[in-house]
């Protein structure tokens, strides 16, 4: 008998223990199955959204009866933000310390629209997380990112994207916190080029259109052979980017040729990898109900 109540004592403690209000995480009523849990869940994450809005985006010049490309663009960051959210509510609620913000390169002029992006750079930690905070956050980003696409469309300007410039000017300051898992999530069709940002350095340059693939022969089965024969490539903007993960998002070639796309693919994974980022990945402009497992593996860190 009295070996039975050491064994209950014993058991008593153990489950006390696991009980620990501590480990608890914020969210007790949420259950997410095995292919859920996280290898990141201890991470502190950095996640930032740069888009491009250029004329690629635009339901007139580039249509699509399935989904139009910025409706695609708003379920990626659907996506990336439903992610995030899943990151933090597997997170135990003392360690919190996560952020994610959204990027516009160059900034839109009209001041309401700043405020509005202003608004997407969000910071959670254990002393303002709460429930209906965390869950809150995707609604907030469908709906501004919305009025983003919806403005841009309306204005028919495009600002466009300093894509090149942001990567080497910006990304160390807005994009990377120090012992942090720095995620930067690009969505681009893949063409880089802004106005103010045109420079060539012979077979190298700041920006990639399709009449550069064009005049450069990168249109036939021997591109690749070609590319490297030239040293056809994106000019590095930075370096020792060792500590920020990249995932574009979003190729679609203007053109028919059938390798434009492995093209800028090679464009952009030969100049993420020349500027030592950690890790990337390059996907084209599928449904975002297709790239919903891409976009929460990669911030999960399942790859």
């Amino acid at each position: 008998m009295k070996k039975y109540r050491c064994l209950f004592l014993i058991t008593f403690l153990f489950m006390s223990c696991k009980d620990d209000p501590k480990e608890v995480h914020i969210d007790k009523e949420e259950s997410y199955t095995s292919s859920q849990k996280l290898s990141s869940v201890r991470a502190d994450l950095n996640i930032s959204v740069l888009i491009d809005l250029s004329d690629r985006i635009s339901p007139e010049k580039y249509p699509n009866p399935t989904m139009n490309y910025y409706e695609r663009d708003i379920g990626y960051i659907n996506s990336i933000v439903e992610a995030f959210e899943t990151h933090l509510v597997n997170k135990k609620y003392i360690k919190l310390n996560d952020y994610i913000q959204l990027y516009l390169d160059p900034e839109p002029a009209d001041k309401s629209l700043n405020a509005k992006v202003n608004s997407l750079k969000i910071g959670i930690t254990k002393d303002n997380a709460t429930k209906e905070r965390i869950h809150s956050i995707s609604n907030l980003y469908d709906s501004i990112t919305t009025q983003i696409y919806e403005a841009a469309i309306r204005d028919n300007k495009f600002i466009g994207s300093d894509t090149w410039r942001f990567f080497k000017s910006k990304v160390n300051d807005y994009c990377i916190k120090s012992g942090y898992r720095n995620i930067l999530i690009v969505l681009t069709d893949g063409y880089v080029f802004h106005k103010n940002t045109k420079y060539e350095d012979q077979n190298q340059t700041t920006y990639l259109i399709p009449q550069l693939i064009r005049s450069n022969k990168l249109t036939g089965s021997n591109w690749e052979e070609l590319m490297k024969e030239k040293n056809f490539g994106l000019i590095p903007a930075n370096q020792n980017l060792d500590e920020l993960d990249v995932l574009v998002l979003g190729i679609n070639p203007h053109n028919n040729s059938p390798f434009e796309e492995d093209v800028i693919t090679a464009y952009w994974q030969n100049w993420l990898e020349q500027m030592g980022v950690n890790h990337a990945e390059v996907k084209g402009a599928d449904l975002p109900s297709n790239m919903n497992s891409i976009v929460s593996k990669f911030i999960w860190n399942e790859n």
